[in-house]
C-alpha cells in the first residue's frame, strides 16, 4: 500500500504549504471480505489509530454499521461514545479490491479537498491503505425513482450547477476519451477463468468497439461542449437527503474529473434506469428541459430562452452515449477484477445494446441541430 500513502503524503505536502490542517493517515489495511462481526474489531483498531482522542476508549463504546455497499465501494457508519453525554458518528468508506484500474485515487483525494471547502459531500477526516474517513452526513440515500421528482430533480440541477463552478487546480484537459480509452486497452487484453465468462466476454467485438469510440468522440466534439470540473458518477446513490432539512447532498467524488458539460448531465439521465437499465425511465424531454432550466438559472428557471435549452438537451443527448460506453467497458474490467457479487458482463451488454439502440436517434438529432444552427 505504499502507492496509498504516497498520495496521501503529497496531499498533507500540499496542506503544509498553504497552512491548512493535516489529514491523519494511517497504514492499516482491512481486509473487505471478511464478514460484518469479524471486521468489525478491525475498524476500532483503525480509528483508535487514526484519531488519538479514540486510542484509550474502550471497544464497547464503538458501534459499527453497514451503511450502503454498491458496486464498487463499502460504506460504514461507526459510532463513538466519547462521554456519558455525547455520541459522534463518522463515515468509513472501503474501496473495492483492484478499483484502482478504474479510479484514479490521487485524483480524487486532491479533488476531495477543495470540493469539501466549496460545500460538497463530506468532510475529509482521514485516510488509511484501503479507503477514508469521512464525517456522517445525517440523510437517506436517494432511490432511481425520487430523481424525477420535480422538487429533487430541480434541487439535484441547481447543486450540479454550483458543482461545476468548482475551479480545482490542476490539468483542465477533459478525460472522458481518456478513461475510455484506457479502459478499452485494459479490457481487450482480459481472460477469465471461468469458462462460462470466458465464453461470453469472447463474443464482444473489440474491434467494433474501438471503431464505435473514435467515432463517437469525433462526433461529440463538433458540439464544443463546455468543459467543467465533472462528477461522472451522478446515480442515485450518490445523492442524499435529508427530508427534514430538505437538504441536498452530492457525495463520492471518486470518479471525479474535469470533463465535459453533457456527460455529465447525459449521464445522470441515463441513472434514472438504475442498475436494472430499464430505459423506459429515462426522463421524457419535458422532464430534462425543467432540469435544464434549474441547472442553467437556478433563481429564474422560467427566464432560460428555448434556444438555449435546446442547445445543452441536444448536448446531453450526445453524451449520454459516451456514457452507455464509458460503463460499459467499465463493466468489463469490473467482471473480471472485482469480488462483488454483480452481473458485470450482463451489464456491459445491457449499455452497449442501448447505445446502439439509441446512436441513430441520437446522431440524427444532433446533425438537424447543427444544420439549423449554420
Amino acid at each position: 500500500m505504499g502507492a496509498a500513502k504516497n498520495i496521501w503524503a503529497l496531499a498533507n505536502a500540499e496542506d503544509a504549504a498553504n497552512d491548512a490542517e493535516q489529514i491523519p493517515y494511517s497504514s492499516f489495511v482491512v481486509d473487505t471480505s471478511l464478514p460484518l462481526p469479524l471486521m468489525i474489531p478491525r475498524i476500532i483498531e483503525l480509528c483508535k489509530d487514526l484519531f488519538k482522542n479514540w486510542g484509550e476508549l474502550d471497544d464497547s463504546l464503538f458501534s459499527v454499521e453497514r451503511v450502503s455497499g454498491g458496486i464498487t465501494n463499502l460504506l460504514l457508519k461507526v459510532s463513538v461514545k466519547e462521554d456519558t453525554n455525547k455520541e459522534v458518528s463518522v463515515t468509513v468508506r472501503l474501496y473495492g479490491p483492484n478499483t484502482e484500474y478504474v479510479i484514479n485515487r490521487e485524483r480524487e483525494i486532491l479533488a476531495i479537498k477543495y470540493l469539501s471547502a466549496a460545500g460538497f459531500g463530506a468532510k475529509l477526516l482521514g485516510g488509511f491503505g484501503n479507503g477514508m474517513v469521512q464525517s456522517f452526513i445525517n440523510a437517506r440515500t436517494l432511490e432511481p425513482s425520487d430523481m424525477r421528482e420535480q422538487k429533487i430533480a430541480a434541487q439535484i440541477a441547481r447543486e450540479l450547477g454550483k458543482f461545476h463552478k468548482v475551479d480545482i487546480p490542476g490539468s483542465k484537459e477533459p478525460q472522458l476519451w481518456v478513461d475510455i480509452l484506457k479502459f478499452y486497452e485494459k479490457a481487450s487484453t482480459l481472460t477469465f477463468e471461468e469458462p462460462d465468462k470466458q465464453k461470453l466476454f469472447e463474443t464482444i467485438s473489440f474491434e467494433e468497439l474501438h471503431t464505435e469510440i473514435i467515432e463517437l468522440r469525433e462526433f461529440t466534439g463538433l458540439l464544443n461542449a463546455p468543459v467543467v470540473f465533472a462528477h461522472n458518477d451522478l446515480l442515485s446513490g450518490n445523492f442524499m437527503l435529508n427530508d427534514e432539512e430538505e437538504k441536498l447532498y452530492l457525495i463520492d467524488f471518486e470518479y471525479g474529473s474535469y470533463n465535459y458539460r453533457g456527460f455529465d448531465i447525459g449521464n445522470h439521465f441515463n441513472e434514472y434506469a438504475g442498475y436494472d437499465c430499464d430505459y423506459s425511465l429515462y426522463p421524457s424531454k419535458e422532464e430534462q428541459y425543467h432540469f435544464i432550466k434549474h441547472y442553467l438559472q437556478p433563481d429564474k428557471p422560467d427566464e432560460v430562452s428555448i434556444a438555449e435549452v435546446e442547445s445543452v438537451f441536444v448536448e446531453t443527448d450526445a453524451y449520454k452515449l459516451a456514457s452507455h460506453l464509458y460503463w460499459a467497458i467499465w463493466a468489463i474490467i469490473q467482471a473480471r477484477m472485482s469480488p462483488i457479487e454483480f452481473e458485470y458482463l450482463g451489464y456491459f451488454f445491457l449499455r452497449y445494446n442501448e447505445y446502439k439502440k439509441q446512436k441513430p436517434l441520437t446522431f440524427s438529432l444532433v446533425t438537424s441541430h447543427l444544420s439549423a444552427s449554420m
